[in-house]
Protein backbone atom coordinates (compact mmCIF):
# COMPACT_ATOMS: atom_id res chain seq x y z
CA UNK A 1 0.00 0.00 0.00
CA UNK A 2 1.14 3.57 -0.97
CA UNK A 3 1.99 5.94 1.70
CA UNK A 4 -0.52 8.39 -0.33
CA UNK A 5 -2.95 5.85 0.57
CA UNK A 6 -2.92 6.76 4.47
CA UNK A 7 -3.20 9.56 6.96
CA UNK A 8 -1.88 9.58 10.52
CA UNK A 9 -2.77 11.21 13.30
CA UNK A 10 -6.26 12.16 14.88
CA UNK A 11 -6.54 15.72 13.82
CA UNK A 12 -5.07 14.91 10.76
CA UNK A 13 -8.13 12.19 9.74
CA UNK A 14 -11.03 14.79 11.55
CA UNK A 15 -9.67 18.04 8.55
CA UNK A 16 -9.71 15.12 5.86
CA UNK A 17 -13.25 14.32 6.70
CA UNK A 18 -14.20 17.31 7.11
CA UNK A 19 -12.12 18.73 3.88
CA UNK A 20 -14.55 15.83 2.21
CA UNK A 21 -11.66 13.32 1.01
CA UNK A 22 -12.88 9.51 0.39
CA UNK A 23 -12.58 7.42 2.90
CA UNK A 24 -11.78 4.18 2.65
CA UNK A 25 -11.59 2.96 6.36
CA UNK A 26 -10.62 4.47 9.91
CA UNK A 27 -8.57 2.25 12.43
CA UNK A 28 -8.90 3.48 15.71
CA UNK A 29 -6.77 1.38 18.38
CA UNK A 30 -8.60 -0.44 20.92
CA UNK A 31 -8.95 0.96 24.23
CA UNK A 32 -8.42 4.43 23.11
CA UNK A 33 -10.10 7.02 24.85
CA UNK A 34 -10.00 10.88 25.16
CA UNK A 35 -11.65 13.93 23.63
CA UNK A 36 -10.13 13.56 20.26
CA UNK A 37 -11.02 10.30 19.80
CA UNK A 38 -14.34 10.73 21.05
CA UNK A 39 -14.69 14.19 18.27
CA UNK A 40 -13.18 11.55 15.65
CA UNK A 41 -15.82 9.01 16.26
CA UNK A 42 -18.83 11.59 16.23
CA UNK A 43 -17.52 13.10 12.91
CA UNK A 44 -17.30 9.58 11.74
CA UNK A 45 -20.68 9.05 12.22
CA UNK A 46 -22.26 12.47 10.79
CA UNK A 47 -20.26 11.81 7.83
CA UNK A 48 -20.87 8.02 7.17
CA UNK A 49 -16.87 7.34 7.32
CA UNK A 50 -16.28 3.59 8.14
CA UNK A 51 -14.07 3.38 11.17
CA UNK A 52 -13.36 0.47 13.15
CA UNK A 53 -11.34 -0.69 16.33
CA UNK A 54 -8.83 -2.29 15.95
CA UNK A 55 -5.22 -4.19 17.57
CA UNK A 56 -1.90 -1.31 18.60
CA UNK A 57 -0.43 -3.91 16.78
CA UNK A 58 -1.79 -3.66 13.41
CA UNK A 59 -1.16 -0.26 13.69
CA UNK A 60 2.25 -0.58 14.03
CA UNK A 61 2.39 -3.21 11.22
CA UNK A 62 0.98 -0.50 8.85
CA UNK A 63 3.08 2.58 9.70
CA UNK A 64 5.92 3.28 11.71
CA UNK A 65 5.19 6.80 12.01
CA UNK A 66 3.56 8.63 14.98
CA UNK A 67 -0.03 7.92 14.04
CA UNK A 68 -1.08 8.80 18.03
CA UNK A 69 -3.44 5.11 17.57
CA UNK A 70 -5.51 6.53 14.18
CA UNK A 71 -4.55 5.50 10.59
CA UNK A 72 -6.89 6.43 7.67
CA UNK A 73 -6.98 4.98 4.60
CA UNK A 74 -8.19 7.18 2.01
CA UNK A 75 -10.35 5.74 -1.24
CA UNK A 76 -9.07 5.77 -4.80
CA UNK A 77 -12.45 6.50 -5.96
CA UNK A 78 -15.87 8.43 -4.99
CA UNK A 79 -18.60 5.91 -4.59
CA UNK A 80 -22.10 6.41 -5.89
CA UNK A 81 -25.04 5.13 -4.70
CA UNK A 82 -26.83 1.90 -6.00
CA UNK A 83 -29.92 4.18 -6.69
CA UNK A 84 -28.04 6.27 -9.20
CA UNK A 85 -26.91 3.96 -10.75
CA UNK A 86 -30.19 1.85 -11.46
CA UNK A 87 -31.41 5.18 -12.54
CA UNK A 88 -29.05 6.12 -14.81
CA UNK A 89 -29.25 2.43 -16.76
CA UNK A 90 -32.48 2.68 -17.01
CA UNK A 91 -32.70 6.34 -18.22
CA UNK A 92 -30.04 5.60 -20.91
CA UNK A 93 -32.16 2.70 -22.40
CA UNK A 94 -29.87 -0.38 -20.89
CA UNK A 95 -31.34 -3.21 -19.08
CA UNK A 96 -28.49 -3.13 -15.93
CA UNK A 97 -25.71 -5.58 -14.92
CA UNK A 98 -24.62 -5.34 -11.83
CA UNK A 99 -21.91 -7.67 -10.14
CA UNK A 100 -22.18 -7.71 -5.89
CA UNK A 101 -19.61 -8.64 -4.76
CA UNK A 102 -19.44 -10.31 -0.54
CA UNK A 103 -16.66 -9.86 0.91
CA UNK A 104 -14.29 -10.38 -1.02
CA UNK A 105 -10.74 -9.47 0.67
CA UNK A 106 -8.08 -10.16 -1.89
CA UNK A 107 -7.51 -6.33 -3.84
CA UNK A 108 -5.90 -8.37 -6.65
CA UNK A 109 -8.92 -10.27 -6.66
CA UNK A 110 -10.98 -7.27 -7.13
CA UNK A 111 -9.15 -5.54 -9.43
CA UNK A 112 -9.04 -8.04 -11.65
CA UNK A 113 -12.92 -8.22 -11.43
CA UNK A 114 -13.37 -4.58 -11.89
CA UNK A 115 -11.45 -4.82 -15.09
CA UNK A 116 -12.95 -7.56 -16.42
CA UNK A 117 -16.83 -5.98 -15.97
CA UNK A 118 -15.54 -2.38 -17.31
CA UNK A 119 -14.46 -4.54 -20.57
CA UNK A 120 -17.74 -6.25 -20.37
CA UNK A 121 -20.35 -3.19 -20.01
CA UNK A 122 -21.01 -3.48 -16.42
CA UNK A 123 -23.15 -0.57 -14.69
CA UNK A 124 -21.25 -0.95 -11.57
CA UNK A 125 -19.80 -2.81 -8.86
CA UNK A 126 -21.47 -3.31 -5.36
CA UNK A 127 -19.75 -4.00 -2.13
CA UNK A 128 -20.32 -3.88 1.38
CA UNK A 129 -19.16 -1.57 3.65
CA UNK A 130 -17.29 -4.11 5.97
CA UNK A 131 -15.23 -6.74 4.97
CA UNK A 132 -14.28 -5.71 1.48
CA UNK A 133 -11.04 -5.18 -0.50
CA UNK A 134 -9.76 -1.80 0.32
CA UNK A 135 -10.22 0.60 -2.79
CA UNK A 136 -6.90 1.98 -2.77
CA UNK A 137 -4.19 2.77 -5.43
CA UNK A 138 -2.88 -0.90 -5.69
CA UNK A 139 -6.49 -1.63 -6.82
CA UNK A 140 -6.43 0.48 -9.06
CA UNK A 141 -3.63 -0.42 -10.36
CA UNK A 142 -4.70 -4.20 -10.89
CA UNK A 143 -7.82 -2.74 -12.80
CA UNK A 144 -5.77 -1.24 -15.48
CA UNK A 145 -7.55 1.91 -15.01
CA UNK A 146 -11.15 0.30 -15.02
CA UNK A 147 -12.01 1.53 -11.70
CA UNK A 148 -11.05 5.11 -13.37
CA UNK A 149 -14.49 4.65 -15.51
CA UNK A 150 -16.49 1.71 -13.88
CA UNK A 151 -18.73 2.77 -10.51
CA UNK A 152 -18.84 1.45 -7.46
CA UNK A 153 -21.43 1.42 -4.89
CA UNK A 154 -20.50 1.00 -1.02
CA UNK A 155 -23.34 -0.44 0.97
CA UNK A 156 -23.87 -0.67 4.97
CA UNK A 157 -26.38 -3.32 4.51
CA UNK A 158 -26.40 -5.93 0.86
CA UNK A 159 -29.45 -7.63 2.23
CA UNK A 160 -31.47 -4.08 2.04
CA UNK A 161 -29.13 -3.15 -1.53
CA UNK A 162 -30.35 -6.89 -3.00
CA UNK A 163 -34.27 -6.10 -1.77
CA UNK A 164 -33.94 -2.33 -3.14
CA UNK A 165 -32.68 -3.82 -6.53
CA UNK A 166 -35.31 -6.38 -6.77
CA UNK A 167 -37.59 -3.65 -6.48
CA UNK A 168 -36.96 -2.05 -9.44
CA UNK A 169 -37.03 -5.12 -11.09
CA UNK A 170 -33.32 -6.40 -11.57
CA UNK A 171 -33.28 -10.36 -11.47
CA UNK A 172 -30.62 -11.83 -8.53
CA UNK A 173 -28.72 -14.52 -9.49
CA UNK A 174 -26.08 -15.47 -6.89
CA UNK A 175 -23.00 -17.48 -8.89
CA UNK A 176 -22.28 -20.69 -5.74
CA UNK A 177 -20.69 -24.36 -6.54
CA UNK A 178 -23.79 -25.45 -4.36
CA UNK A 179 -26.48 -24.36 -6.80
CA UNK A 180 -27.63 -27.31 -8.52
CA UNK A 181 -28.30 -25.27 -11.93
CA UNK A 182 -25.38 -24.34 -14.54
CA UNK A 183 -24.71 -20.91 -15.45
CA UNK A 184 -26.25 -22.36 -19.10
CA UNK A 185 -29.34 -23.62 -17.76
CA UNK A 186 -30.60 -20.15 -15.95
CA UNK A 187 -32.61 -17.19 -17.25
CA UNK A 188 -30.34 -14.09 -17.35
CA UNK A 189 -32.27 -12.23 -19.64
CA UNK A 190 -33.27 -8.85 -18.53
CA UNK A 191 -31.85 -6.57 -15.90
CA UNK A 192 -29.20 -9.08 -13.47
CA UNK A 193 -27.18 -8.55 -10.61
CA UNK A 194 -24.61 -10.96 -10.54
CA UNK A 195 -23.62 -12.03 -6.72
CA UNK A 196 -20.02 -13.39 -6.06
CA UNK A 197 -18.62 -15.03 -3.39
CA UNK A 198 -16.19 -14.76 -0.50
CA UNK A 199 -12.43 -16.22 -1.18
CA UNK A 200 -12.40 -18.41 1.97
CA UNK A 201 -16.25 -19.61 2.06
CA UNK A 202 -18.07 -18.34 -1.07
CA UNK A 203 -21.45 -16.08 -0.83
CA UNK A 204 -23.34 -15.84 2.83
CA UNK A 205 -26.50 -17.77 3.95
CA UNK A 206 -28.01 -14.88 4.31
CA UNK A 207 -27.31 -13.40 1.05
CA UNK A 208 -27.93 -17.04 -1.00
CA UNK A 209 -31.60 -16.97 1.13
CA UNK A 210 -32.30 -13.92 -1.28
CA UNK A 211 -31.25 -14.41 -4.55
CA UNK A 212 -33.76 -15.25 -7.19
CA UNK A 213 -31.65 -18.04 -8.58
CA UNK A 214 -28.60 -19.74 -7.82
CA UNK A 215 -25.73 -20.74 -10.62
CA UNK A 216 -22.70 -22.63 -10.67
CA UNK A 217 -19.96 -23.06 -13.70
CA UNK A 218 -19.56 -26.86 -14.50
CA UNK A 219 -16.22 -28.45 -12.67
CA UNK A 220 -14.55 -30.97 -14.80
CA UNK A 221 -10.98 -31.15 -12.80
CA UNK A 222 -10.09 -32.08 -10.12
CA UNK A 223 -10.07 -28.96 -8.13
CA UNK A 224 -13.57 -27.95 -6.84
CA UNK A 225 -13.36 -23.92 -7.51
CA UNK A 226 -12.19 -21.59 -9.64
CA UNK A 227 -10.39 -18.47 -8.28
CA UNK A 228 -13.33 -15.92 -7.90
CA UNK A 229 -11.92 -13.28 -10.46
CA UNK A 230 -11.52 -15.76 -13.09
CA UNK A 231 -15.55 -17.01 -11.87
CA UNK A 232 -16.78 -13.67 -12.22
CA UNK A 233 -14.99 -13.35 -16.09
CA UNK A 234 -17.01 -16.96 -16.72
CA UNK A 235 -20.19 -15.65 -15.62
CA UNK A 236 -20.23 -11.72 -16.56
CA UNK A 237 -19.34 -13.19 -20.34
CA UNK A 238 -22.13 -15.75 -20.12
CA UNK A 239 -24.32 -12.93 -19.68
CA UNK A 240 -22.69 -10.72 -22.23
CA UNK A 241 -22.99 -14.10 -24.83
CA UNK A 242 -27.12 -14.19 -24.13
CA UNK A 243 -27.26 -10.52 -24.89
CA UNK A 244 -25.53 -10.38 -28.16
CA UNK A 245 -27.92 -12.79 -29.32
Amino acid sequence: MEKTDMIYGTRAVIEAIHAGKQIEKIMIQSGLVNDLIKELINIAKEKKAPYTFVPAEKLKRLSTKNHQGVICLLSSVSYASVEDLIDKAFSEGREPLFIILDRITDVRNFGAIARTAECAGVDGIIIGEKGSAPITSDAMKTSAGALNHLPVAREKDLKKTIRLLRDSGIKIVACTEKASKEIYHIDVSGPVALIMGSEEDGISDALLRDADDLAKIPMKGKIGSLNVSVAAGIIVYEVVRRRLK
